[in-house]
């Protein structure tokens, strides 16, 4: 809820701003969020692309009474720098984390992740088997939609032409919020389309210090996913943390059928499939992801 309480079904963009901090790092500053509780585990919230932490906000107040929240927006998204001429990578994004898990003390985690964040998060789990420096110990994960296996993730058209070096730029340019609007609308289930301030809100943070233009080097996240699978994959086979999906099955993007896969490779134990949501299940459908999420965190005794 806003501090106004002027609309409790909505977030305004400028007090979730205003909520935040700029932190300088070796590679330019990061927007972060927290709201800290020291006797409450950490979560870390990890968001998707092209947008940035706000996503969190509907799910911001409820999560707090059940844990130490720490959100930042992704190096190149949002309120975060974005470097020209900088290869974004998710193993980047990765370190980035780790370096503010370090710097705010918090050396036992949990993450809740969507969509580029899912990936990051896979990154984060795979480092849990490298011993050879301390480093924060990740206890649990709770993805969200998003590319977890490569082999089950249909990125929209414009998504694929994004990551392409001679098409890429130009359509970075010549994209408006109504073409922005229609791509969102378009992940969005059929009954839950997004709302008109949400679109604005996410075409101010795209359009913030002109991310438009990092957009191609962002989209390299693609074919990362592809290259690393085997590590990234297989950190979900090997890495002894609970972890947990909750779909939203109408996306066209990561829907039943990623659910489907991880049921092959993972079992459906902490699977919860949300009939009619589309890609942002957190946005579209928030009390039901946060009831997945307290029943999958008190039964592996994250929560009391």
């Amino acid at each position: 809820m806003p501090p106004d309480g002027s609309d409790p079904g909505f977030f305004e963009l400028g007090h979730w701003r205003e909520g935040g901090e700029h932190i300088p790092t070796p590679l330019g500053r990061l927007f972060v969020r927290r709201q800290t509780e020291p006797r409450l585990p950490v979560l870390l919230l990890l968001h998707g692309f092209p947008s940035a932490s706000w996503d969190w906000a509907p799910l911001w107040e409820p999560l707090s009474k059940h844990f130490s929240l720490l959100a930042l927006d992704f190096l190149g998204f949002g309120d975060s720098a974005k470097p020209k001429r900088h290869r974004y990578t998710i193993i980047e994004q990765a370190e980035l984390c780790e370096w503010l898990l370090r710097r705010e003390g918090a050396w036992d985690y949990h993450v809740l992740a969507h969509d580029y964040g899912d990936t990051v998060a896979q990154e984060l789990l795979a480092r849990q088997l490298d011993r050879r420096k301390p480093r924060p110990q990740l206890r649990s994960v709770l993805f969200l939609n998003g590319g977890i296996f490569p082999e089950a993730h249909r990125p929209r058209p414009i998504q694929r032409l994004l990551a392409t070096p001679l098409l890429g730029p130009l359509l970075a340019r010549l994209s408006t919020r109504r073409r922005f609007a229609a791509s969102l609308r378009s992940v969005f289930g059929p009954d839950t389309p997004p709302d008109p301030r949400l679109v604005d809100g996410l075409w101010q943070l795209l359009e913030t210090e002109d991310g438009r233009r990092v957009l191609p080097d962002l989209s390299g996240y693609l074919k990362e996913r592809r290259q690393l699978r085997a590590r990234w994959v297989g950190a979900l086979e090997r890495v002894a943390v609970p972890m947990a999906l909750v779909n939203g099955s109408a996306d066209p993007v990561s829907g039943a059928h990623a659910a489907q896969r991880w049921r092959e490779l993972l079992g459906e134990d902490d699977l919860v499939e949300l009939p009619g949501i589309g890609h942002y299940p957190h946005v579209e459908a928030p009390a039901q992801v946060l009831e997945a999420g307290l029943r999958f965190w008190r039964r592996h005794r994250v929560l009391g």
